[in-house]
């Protein structure tokens, strides 16, 4: 009827590791779509700058975006991060894991602070945000949780036994959230990006670069929109019957 205002609640969404490469864009995406929006970074270091994003996120898209600094790694912190966006929004709708950290190196050469540190961050991380939030969603009996594994974590990569090990965790913790809170109405999904365009790949040479992108049947690196879309996709209403799956983006890589 014209003149009816929709009763469908306004979405909220909380975007861990998002100041910068895939989680910026994916904050962007969701701003875009027009959910509010909890912009994170790891330290009080980053957080003029996680405020002057969220800020804009505001202005240009015309929702309500905050900006809180919280480690994910570190459990409090991750919970105090899901109390914060709540607090803001009312309701926590979204979370996607996106923090994530490498530390790349032979296993032979590979100190062992430096597989905790990739394992705490990437996949601890994700199973503090999740712990926090799956309460949160219960209670509303909706929900949405998006965790970012990789390729690496299906197939391996050499050099990079630590994060394939976190990435691989990542799969199995979302396959088991996802039978433990379908009765709740939250999906629990995971996007396994192949070899994007982010400040992890800026260190290769144009050589490395070429050499990868010959590998791709698409031909070229993703960019960081190509996981972002999937993103919104899955938070959307039009997902609510996808759960436990992992959505490989990678051009064709894994063929």
């Amino acid at each position: 009827m014209a003149g009816t205002e929709s009763t469908a609640p306004v979405r909220s969404a909380l975007v861990t590791g998002s100041t910068r490469g895939i989680g910026r864009e994916v904050a962007v995406q969701l701003a875009r779509a027009r959910y509010d929006v909890c912009v994170n970074c790891s330290s009080e270091a980053g957080l003029e700058a996680a405020t002057a994003f969220a800020d804009s996120l505001a202005a240009d898209y015309g929702v309500r975006a905050i900006a809180v600094a919280a480690n994910v790694a570190v459990a409090d912190e991750a919970r105090a991060l899901v109390e914060r966006a709540c607090e803001a929004f009312g309701r926590l709708d979204v979370v996607v894991n996106n923090a994530g950290i490498t530390r790349d190196k032979l296993v032979a050469r590979m100190r062992e602070e430096d597989f905790d540190a990739v394992i705490d961050v990437n996949l601890k991380g994700t199973f503090h945000c999740c712990k926090a939030a799956a309460k949160v969603m219960a209670k509303q009996r909706y929900g949405r949780l998006i965790q970012m594994s990789s390729v690496v974590g299906l197939h391996g990569n050499a050099g990079q036994a630590n994060y394939a090990a976190s990435k691989a965790g990542v799969v199995g913790i979302t396959l088991s959230l996802a039978k433990e809170l379908a009765s709740r109405n939250i999906t629990v999904n995971a996007i396994a990006p192949g070899f994007v365009q982010t400040d992890m790949t800026a260190a290769l040479s144009d050589t490395q670069r070429e050499a990868i992108a010959d590998r791709i049947p698409i031909g070229r690196l993703g960019c960081a929109s190509d996981i972002a879309r999937a993103v919104v996709f899955l938070a959307s209403e039009e997902a609510g019957y996808i759960t436990g799956q992992v959505l490989t983006i990678d051009g064709g890589l894994s063929l």
